[in-house]
Parts: C-alpha cells; sequence; structure tokens
C-alpha cells in the first residue's frame, strides 16, 4: 500500500465536483440530508461522483490542524473510573470527542479516547500525569 500524499490547494481553481462533493458531506454532516443519495442530490451532483471522491476530499480547517488528541488508557474493570477520566478532562478544559471501550479481559479494560485539547489549560504531558493518578488507571499513553 503506497503513502497517502496529501496537498494543499486553493479550492476556487479545482473541478466544481470537489467543492460539491465537500457541500454534500456537509449536508450529511449537519443532519439536513438523510442519505448520501439526498445529499448528493442536494449538492447537485450523481451519487457515483459523491461516493468516488468521498473519501479523498476534504475542507481544510486550519483551526482545528492541531487540536485533536488520541490517550489509550488501561483501565482496572471497576465501577467510575472511566467516569473519574472524563472528569478530569472537563475540569481541564478538554472535550471529549469519543470514546472506544474494549470489553474488559483480565480485569481490566483498554481505552482509546479522542479529545479537543483546544481549550485545555495545562498541557498534554500534564493531563497524562494528572489521569495516572485517577484511582483506576493503569497506565495512559499518547496515542499513535
Amino acid at each position: 500500500m503506497s503513502k497517502l500524499n496529501y496537498v494543499l490547494v486553493n479550492a476556487e481553481i479545482l473541478p466544481q465536483v470537489y467543492r460539491k462533493v465537500l457541500a454534500a458531506k456537509d449536508f450529511l454532516a449537519s443532519g439536513d440530508a438523510a442519505s448520501a443519495t439526498e445529499a448528493a442530490r442536494m449538492a447537485g451532483i450523481s451519487r457515483s461522483a459523491y461516493y468516488k471522491y468521498k473519501d479523498s476530499v476534504f475542507e481544510y480547517n486550519p483551526e482545528n490542524a492541531e487540536e485533536l488528541e488520541t490517550l489509550l488508557f488501561t483501565l482496572l474493570d471497576t465501577k467510575g473510573v472511566l467516569s473519574a477520566v472524563t472528569n478530569e478532562l472537563f475540569l481541564v478544559g478538554a472535550n471529549v470527542l469519543s470514546i472506544n471501550q474494549q470489553v474488559p479481559q483480565g480485569g481490566v479494560a483498554k481505552v482509546s479516547l479522542t479529545m479537543r485539547i483546544t481549550e485545555m489549560t495545562v498541557t498534554v504531558d500534564e493531563l497524562i500525569e494528572k489521569l495516572k493518578s485517577v484511582n483506576g488507571v493503569k497506565s495512559v499513553n499518547i496515542g499513535g
């Protein structure tokens, strides 16, 4: 598999279909369209054009470029541990976007947590140290 190659290009010079694919993706994300077919119709492109480009065309937002962080946890399978972790994140201003927890095995659960960090009041390293002190947290690492 080859390495992905990205370029940043002014949308005004691109063929109209790419801008319409972005519009269709926005219709889906906002809930204005209930399906890809409806989103494509609303954007003025065919469903096949939408599917052809949807995984290759992304809108660049410089405000979001470096604001996400994923942490990988090993947590004891004890009531309230994940809640205590998310409370610590709230206290430092992190905004949790997704949590993926595996079914606990051997008394521990693996958890992946992605958050927006732009409004945090501490550094990521300071946050990790805080999280390591939460009762029931066995380990915390930055995700890859």
